[in-house]
């Protein structure tokens, strides 16, 4: 069982590493260049309707370009309010690190058209909503506890492609260091029909959502753990459990919105922001976009199905 899982994390982290390298590489190459500047200068105009001034728009780059701490490190050198940061830190938990959560998606199988398209569309919607209805949060945000020692940057074009390698490869590694353990597991838990009682423990919730009992392991596992280590579950998932391509898409709408709860909630609390409004508004905007875009889904298909068998009926 432990050779087995083995092989099949290393198969796994092989599979999304891929993906992962060459996107963490270029992605960490253009931080040195101004091409991240350009498009925070671009999008500063924009920041206005969601409640935030120009500068905001830097954090929002790095985050959605590279990834939360970049996005996270961005705000502690900024003067912001605290309904600034709270909008911030809402935008970034639903949108972070694009580039490679968007395309170990597609690897599963699900378009990255649709992933962009959720993480943005709620980044968005949700500053909107907050900076409309929310009057408080006036007073300047104190952060919390950070490191200030300075780090050396390189200075040489060869130096900056060293650095996209390391980038690239601690990626690499800390994907392997979850994955592989978590493959194992899984392999355990099939083999010893565990997964079938954890299926059952989550039955309730999932019906909520509107998908089948077999997307448990991966729910859980982009809950804990983050969308790209519940892709790599999901990877295995469709080859062995046969999750049927709407509950493909519906289990990768919800961790879209909602993963990793713990460490991406938590990283947050430097900041200064309450942390569980932030974590209870990507709970319930999960479940609530998961149910309605189920529930539609599952209207569609039925009326597909009245058609059919109408024009089964007319023609006989």
């Amino acid at each position: 069982m432990l050779k087995r899982g083995f092989l099949v994390g290393l198969k796994t982290t092989w599979t999304l590493g891929k993906i992962i390298f060459p996107i963490t590489l270029i992605v960490t190459i253009l931080g040195y260049t101004p091409l991240l500047g350009w498009l925070a200068d671009w999008l500063a105009p924009l920041m206005r309707f969601i409640g935030l001034p120009g500068e905001a728009a830097i954090p929002l780059v790095l985050g959605n370009v590279l990834n939360l701490y970049a996005g996270i490190g961005a705000i502690l050198t900024l003067d912001l309010t605290v309904k600034e940061v709270f909008i911030l830190a809402v935008m970034l938990s639903f949108s972070h690190n694009l580039f490679v959560e968007s395309a170990v998606a597609t690897k599963v199988g699900i378009r990255m058209s649709v992933v962009l398209a959720v993480r943005v569309g709620l980044a968005l919607f949700s500053a909107f909503i907050i900076n409309l209805f929310w009057s408080g949060g006036g007073e300047q945000a104190q952060y919390g506890f950070v490191s200030t020692t300075p780090s050396a940057e390189p200075t040489t074009w060869l130096g900056i492609a060293w650095s996209g390698v390391e980038s690239a490869t601690l990626g690499i590694l800390q994907l392997a260091m979850i994955v592989i353990p978590l493959m194992i597991f899984v392999q355990i838990a099939k083999e010893m029909n565990w997964l079938q009682v954890m299926s059952r423990w989550m039955a309730p919730f999932t019906r909520l959502l509107g998908i089948r009992e077999n997307t448990s392991t991966t729910l859980a596992s982009g809950l804990a753990f983050g969308l790209a280590y519940g892709a790599g579950v999901m990877i295995q998932a469709v080859k062995e459990d046969n999750v049927s391509k709407k509950d493909l898409y519906l289990v990768f709408i919800f961790l879209v919105a909602c993963h990793a709860v713990v460490e991406d909630t938590l990283i947050f609390i430097p900041l200064g922001i309450p942390i569980w409004p932030l974590l209870i508004i990507r709970l319930v905007t999960a479940i609530v976009l998961t149910m309605a875009v189920a529930f539609i889904w599952n209207r569609l298909e039925k009326d597909q199905q009245v058609n059919r068998k109408e024009a089964t009926t007319y023609e006989h």
